[in-house]
């Protein structure tokens, strides 16, 4: 799933074994589709959907190959760029452009291709003004590539590190790639337990990183979960910390192939990657977990939601969702930072989804541990319902203290390291209660939030009317920080006695 700017939900569905459960009346291409006739053409099927959040309303979207198991990322016009997938789609590269006028807004496909084939697949957005997206390993792809191309002719490059990391007998365990882009412009590269710290301008590992500690994997199909820890203006955004929960147990996939489902790891691991000092600080989650999505709230909270606690990802490989979602405080003492939220009734296991809406809520949608829909008949069967998840400062009780009618007040654009101004309504006791944040929006799936970040921003200015109104002057992040959060794929948000306040998307081009 994918936040546009314009507050819909763009989805995605496999299309290389199953019709879709959304039938079209006719196919995009104009034949008509006959309910007797064409039950097994794809094409009379929908395999991805723009859903408006606001008026609870989905549409179908015109995409023909198979984007099972791609990557993606917002580009910074709005536009998203979703690459790789399943069978013929594996070298496909797809734009869709959202627009105010619904019935235009269709899927894109790119004339050039992929260098390689990338199922499995991770990408992540670089700091740099081509809007350059690096799309990272993939089944039996131990290699990188750009988009675009940075010269006539380029393929891809091999990355040893993710051929050492691969596991043959277990799925391969380095599948999804965790990557982070880091404040000094280097990769965060996690795969299987060991990660590298990469300079893909010179194609150079800068650092090899401790390997962090548990006995098991938590990459795909292992799959634990990771985010980069809100980055702060008080360090001018130098600070990058990486924290990476959850995993599947050495053996995990092998086992789970003979129907046996070991118990996930219950361990997160913390480390500072800039610096000179590298060390994994661990902590215990309430249970084990693995499969789960790790999302960066407004207020800097980490709400790990969705996954299982046994098996691992896979066709029936997995049992026991983790149904409890957990709240993690980055600031709290060791020991006092999880917090167990209330349980849902709907298992979200292999292939769910959940991100961050302008809300402050929380969309879950997905789960199909089969090889095929099957909604009935089944222990854990194919989810179809959506469900908007309330995180405890997202409450009602909290509603006076939010930010209302919030806008950026710029003529010409957000400009990188450069002021703007904001103007909202709020009751503030003081106005050095407010705190402001950006966040990027991530492509998630199969527990991978790819482009993710909140930054807290540096308020200049702040002062408050009679009736109401606030007015401040903000200081934008620098582009290395930020490559992709003054553009229309963005949430800006302010931060109103410790409590959150909606968002907003940022009108700049």
């Amino acid at each position: 799933m994918v936040l546009t700017h314009y507050n819909t939900v763009i989805m995605f569905d496999q299309s290389g074994w199953d019709h879709s459960r959304f039938p079209l009346h006719r196919r995009f291409s104009g034949g008509r589709c006959d309910p007797k006739d064409d039950m097994h053409d794809s094409l009379c099927y929908a395999h991805s959907v723009e859903y408006d959040v606001l008026s609870n309303k989905i549409r179908p979207l015109n995409l023909e190959s198979d984007a099972w198991c791609s990557s993606g990322s917002m580009l910074s016009d709005g536009r998203l760029i979703r690459m790789g997938g399943f069978g013929s789609g594996s070298r496909r590269i797809h734009y869709f452009e959202p627009c105010g006028n619904v019935s235009r807004c269709y899927w894109k496909e790119g004339r050039k291709v992929l260098a390689e084939r990338r199922w499995l697949a991770s990408s992540v957005r670089l700091a740099e003004s081509e809007d350059r997206v690096i799309v990272l390993g993939g089944r039996n792809a131990f290699s990188y590539e750009f988009l675009p191309k940075r010269f006539p002719g380029e393929r891809s490059f091999h990355l040893p590190f993710l051929q050492k990391t691969y596991e043959a007998e277990e799925g391969g365990n380095n599948l999804y790639p965790i990557v982070h882009l880091s404040y000094d412009n280097h990769l965060f590269i996690f795969a299987n337990r060991d990660s590298i710290l990469f300079n893909y301008k010179r194609s150079a590992v800068v650092k090899t990183f401790p390997r962090i500690h548990g006995k098991g994997s938590r990459s795909y199909p292992s799959t634990g979960s990771s985010v980069i820890l809100p980055l702060d203006h008080n360090d001018g955004f130098a600070k990058t910390e990486v924290m990476i929960c959850g995993g599947a147990t050495s053996g995990a996939f092998g086992a789970a192939k003979r129907g046996q489902f070991l118990m996930g790891m219950s361990t997160c691991g913390r480390m500072v990657i800039t610096g000179n000092i590298h060390v994994w600080r661990m902590e215990k989650m309430p249970e084990a977990r693995l499969m789960s999505d790790m999302i960066i709230l407004q207020n800097g909270h980490i709400l790990i939601i969705n996954g299982v606690k046994n098996g691992s990802a896979g066709v029936h490989y997995a049992s026991d969702p983790a149904l409890e979602p957990y709240l993690y405080d980055p600031k709290k003492p060791l020991g006092k930072r999880f917090t167990t939220l209330k349980s849902t009734k709907i298992a979200r296991m292999q292939s769910s989804s959940a991100i961050l809406l302008p809300d402050g809520r929380v969309l879950v949608a997905g789960s199909n541990p089969n090889n095929k829909y099957v909604v009935k008949n089944a222990t854990y069967p194919s989810e179809l319902r959506l469900q908007a998840f309330s995180p405890p400062s997202s409450g009602k009780e909290f509603g006076d203290r939010r930010a209302h009618n919030v806008t950026v007040e710029s003529s010409e654009g957000i400009r990188y390291g450069e002021e703007f101004s904001v103007k909202f309504l709020a009751k503030l006791h003081s106005v050095h209660e407010v705190q402001f944040t950006v966040y990027a929006t991530p492509f998630n799936t199969h527990s991978m939030s790819m482009n993710q970040r909140l930054l807290r921003l540096r308020c200049k200015k702040i002062e408050r009317s009679k009736d109401l109104w606030v007015r401040a002057v903000v200081e934008a992040p620098p582009s290395m920080v930020a490559p992709s959060v003054l553009n229309k794929a963005i949430l800006l948000t302010s931060l109103c006695n410790k409590v959150l306040s909606p968002s907003i998307n940022t009108p700049t081009p």
